[in-house]
């Protein structure tokens, strides 16, 4: 049973905050380079930007949070690079799993674990178990994740559960055996870093996500920044398959005045950033 809208089936209810904002946080390298560091340096960075991100989603209402950390192509690079990857990953969850516990953040962690070292698999169902019933935010890391993993380890576990489905299927029968079943579709993508394209990530879930890439460096990314790519979500038309003039006709007079007042905000967010 899906506890979320099947956007391809049903028009799911939308408001001018996002429910739920996917994040390919890139840049961080880069963001060294240009100040002569080690790439190190940049990741460190990236996890403060991580912490006031968080922050910025609490306090406008975003209910779901998740942030493409490490893909199953990352293991590509550098084995230095990706041993300070996961001894980051490592630090992080001894000192700021505590303070999302005692924020009401549910932390989850999604993708293929068991390549982890033992220590941080155990760090990781740790937090999970701790979290659990926690209720203002639900974090989700995606880590060592793929899309297309997502929906092969979906098929697999959906037919050891229930054979018989060998001989045909649906999406409702799929749906909850994806890594994020536990979470409405995104409503809104943000990818840092100039880059325009999603790598991989969510590919099931984002069928009708709005898109927003920035030149911004994960590192340079803020509450600030964050404004801006909510300001530009609620510019969008979200017609799941319809018209303009049937969304028209479905939209309120108070939603059409609140139209023309986030016009201007925008408007002025861009003036000042």
């Amino acid at each position: 049973m899906n506890l979320f809208p099947n956007s391809t089936k049903e028009i799911p209810q939308t408001g001018k905050i996002p429910r739920h904002i996917a994040i390919i946080m890139d840049g961080n390298g880069r963001w060294a380079k240009q100040r002569f560091l080690p790439r190190v340096a940049g990741h460190k960075r990236g996890v403060e930007a991580v912490k006031e991100v968080i922050k910025a989603c609490i306090e406008r209402g975003v209910e779901f949070l998740t942030l493409f950390a490490f893909s199953s192509e990352n293991w590509r690079r550098p084995q230095e690079e990706v041993s300070v990857l996961m001894q980051l990953f490592v630090l992080a969850l001894e000192q700021e799993v505590a303070k999302l516990h005692e924020n009401n953040i549910r932390f989850k962690v999604v993708g293929d674990i068991d390549r982890f070292e033992p220590q941080l698999v155990k760090l990781i169902r740790e937090a999970e178990a701790l979290t659990a019933n926690n209720t203002r935010l639900t974090l989700t890391i995606a880590a060592n994740y793929g899309g297309r993993w997502d929906i092969m380890q979906a098929v697999q576990h959906m037919f050891l559960d229930r054979p018989q489905l060998a001989k045909g299927f649906n999406e409702d029968d799929l749906a909850p055996y994806l890594a994020m079943h536990y979470a409405p579709e995104p409503d809104l993508f943000i990818r840092t870093g100039g880059e325009q394209r999603i790598s991989n990530f969510l590919l099931w879930q984002m069928a009708y996500t709005e898109m927003y890439f920035t030149e911004a460096l994960w590192p340079d990314f803020n509450s600030q920044s964050l404004n801006l790519a909510i300001l530009s979500y609620q510019q969008r038309e979200r017609r799941f398959g319809r018209t303009s003039e049937q969304l028209e006709e479905a939209t309120s007079p108070a939603a059409k005045a609140d139209a023309v007042t986030l016009a201007k905000q925008l408007r002025r967010a861009k003036q000042n950033a």
